[in-house]
C-alpha cells in the first residue's frame, strides 16, 4: 500500500512504525472472514481492512470524524485478522498508534468521559475493585435483573490446602492481577495446588498488580506503561534471585506481559528489564505442558468444551495447546464451532459496546451448548465472566477442572 504520512508524524518512531505496517497491507481481504464485527455488520469499515483505511487517512493528515472514532471503537482487538493475514500486518499496533490521535481530535461526550474515568480509577486497582464488587454481591438479590446479571456471584476458594508429597524444588512467580482476585480467587489457588504436586512453588508479590493492558487499550498509554514499570520493579528482586518463570493464569494479561519488551523498548531505564520479563513469561498451559503429568494420576470423567480466548490463540499463538494438554490428562474434549471468533468480552469492550458484545456472547454460548460437553472451560477471566452471564451452565478456568479431578483422585487413593 502506498502511503504519504503527514509531516508532523513522518519522522517520529511511531509514524515510521505505522508507515511500515501500512505498506505491508495489500488489501487482500483474507481478514474479512475472521473479523467478528464485520461478520455481524457486513460493513467494510467495521473490518480490519476498512479500519486500516481509516487509520491511513488519519496518519496522512486528513480530517477525523466521530464516525471514524466509532468504527475504531467497535474493534475488539481480538487479533484474529493477524492470525489470518498472509502479509503479517500487525494491525493491533497500528490501532495502538492511531487511536490516541483520534482521541485527541474527537472529544468524547460527558457520559463517556465519566464512564472511562470511573473504569480507569477502579478496575486496575484490586484494593478498590474488590471491595466495590463485594458490596454489589451483597445486595445482588435486590438488584434489577439486567444489573444483577452483570454482577458475578461470589466465588470462594473451593478446596483447602492439601498435603503435598512433593517438596517444591522450583519457584515461579504468578501474577495476581487486578480483577481476577475479586471475581474468582480460586483460579490462582487451583494453579498453586496443581503445580505443588509437580514440585513447583508459586509465589506472589503484593506490589505487582494490573498488567497495564486496561489503561493502555483505553488510550491512557502512559498510565499503562507505568503499571508495567511497577510490575517489573516488583518482580525484579525475585528474578535476580533466580525465579524460573512468571506464570500467567489469565491469557489476556499474558499477552500484554509478553509484549513488555516491545512496549518499553524506547525506555532506557526499563528496556532491558522489560525484555527479560517478557522472555520469562509463560502462560500456565506452557508451564504444565512441559511437566511429567503422569505424576498427577488423574481419572477425569467429565467431557469438556474449551473456549479458546483470543488472547491465547491470536495474541500468544497458543491455539490448541490447552486442548492438547487436557486430552493428555485424560479429559474428553468436545469440538466448539467457530472457536476462532471472539466471545465479545475483549477487556472493557462489553462495557462500551454492549449490543455487539451480547450478540457475540450469545453466539459463543450457543456453540458451547451445541458441543454437548458436560462442562465449559476457558483461560481468561474476562471471557469466563462474560460467558457465565445469563446462563445456568457457567464457564470455569480449565485449571479449576484439573484441580477438582486431582482432588478426587487423591481422595480415591
Amino acid at each position: 500500500m502506498q502511503t504519504n504520512i503527514a509531516e508532523r508524524l513522518k519522522h517520529s518512531p511511531q509514524g515510521q512504525e505505522a508507515e511500515s505496517i501500512l505498506r505491508k497491507c495489500v488489501h487482500c481481504g483474507f481478514c474479512l472472514a475472521t473479523c467478528p464485527t464485520y461478520i455481524l455488520s457486513g460493513n467494510e469499515l467495521d473490518s480490519p481492512r476498512g479500519r486500516i483505511y481509516l487509520l491511513k487517512q488519519l496518519l496522512e493528515g486528513n480530517t477525523v470524524s466521530r464516525n471514524t472514532q466509532q468504527h475504531l471503537d467497535s474493534c475488539l482487538t481480538c487479533r484474529a485478522c493477524e492470525t489470518t493475514c498472509p502479509s503479517n500486518v500487525q494491525y493491533h499496533r497500528l490501532l495502538e498508534i492511531g487511536a490516541p490521535l483520534v482521541e485527541r481530535e474527537v472529544p468524547r461526550n460527558l457520559k463517556q468521559r465519566l464512564l472511562r474515568t470511573a473504569i480507569l480509577n477502579v478496575l486496575p486497582y484490586r484494593n478498590r475493585f474488590t471491595p466495590l464488587l463485594r458490596t454489589a454481591q451483597a445486595i445482588r438479590p435486590l438488584l434489577p435483573t439486567a444489573l444483577r446479571n452483570k454482577v458475578p456471584a461470589r466465588k470462594l476458594n473451593t478446596a483447602a490446602a492439601r498435603p503435598c508429597p512433593v517438596i517444591p524444588q522450583r519457584t515461579m512467580l504468578v501474577l495476581e492481577g487486578c480483577v481476577q482476585p475479586g471475581i474468582d480467587p480460586d483460579i490462582n489457588f487451583a494453579a498453586t495446588r496443581v503445580l505443588e504436586q509437580l514440585g513447583i512453588s508459586l509465589i506472589t508479590t503484593p506490589k505487582a498488580g494490573c498488567c497495564g493492558a486496561l489503561s493502555y487499550h483505553l488510550n491512557q498509554q502512559q498510565d499503562g506503561l507505568n503499571f508495567m514499570r511497577r510490575n517489573i520493579d516488583a518482580w525484579w528482586p525475585l528474578i535476580e534471585q533466580g525465579c524460573e518463570a512468571i506464570v500467567m493464569t489469565a491469557s489476556g494479561c499474558g499477552t500484554t506481559v509478553k509484549e513488555y519488551g516491545e512496549l518499553l523498548a524506547e525506555d532506557p531505564d526499563y528496556a532491558d528489564k522489560a525484555r527479560q520479563v517478557s522472555a520469562l513469561t509463560r502462560d500456565l498451559v506452557e508451564v504444565l505442558s512441559n511437566e511429567p503429568l503422569e505424576n498427577l494420576q488423574l481419572s477425569p470423567t467429565d467431557s469438556l468444551a474449551f473456549q479458546c480466548p483470543c488472547s491465547l490463540q491470536h495474541g500468544q499463538g497458543l491455539a490448541g495447546t490447552v486442548e492438547a494438554l487436557l486430552t493428555r490428562m485424560g479429559f474428553e474434549l468436545k469440538p466448539v464451532s467457530d472457536n476462532h471468533l471472539c466471545c465479545g468480552s475483549a477487556g472493557t469492550y462489553s462495557i462500551f459496546q454492549p449490543e455487539l458484545a451480547i450478540q457475540l456472547r450469545l453466539k459463543k454460548q450457543k456453540a458451547l451448548g451445541n458441543s454437548g460437553a458436560d462442562q465449559f472451560v476457558s483461560a481468561n477471566i474476562g471471557c469466563i465472566s462474560h460467558l457465565s452471564e445469563g446462563t445456568d451452565n457457567p464457564v470455569r478456568h480449565w485449571i479449576q477442572i484439573v484441580d477438582a479431578a486431582l482432588e478426587s483422585s487423591l481422595n480415591t487413593n
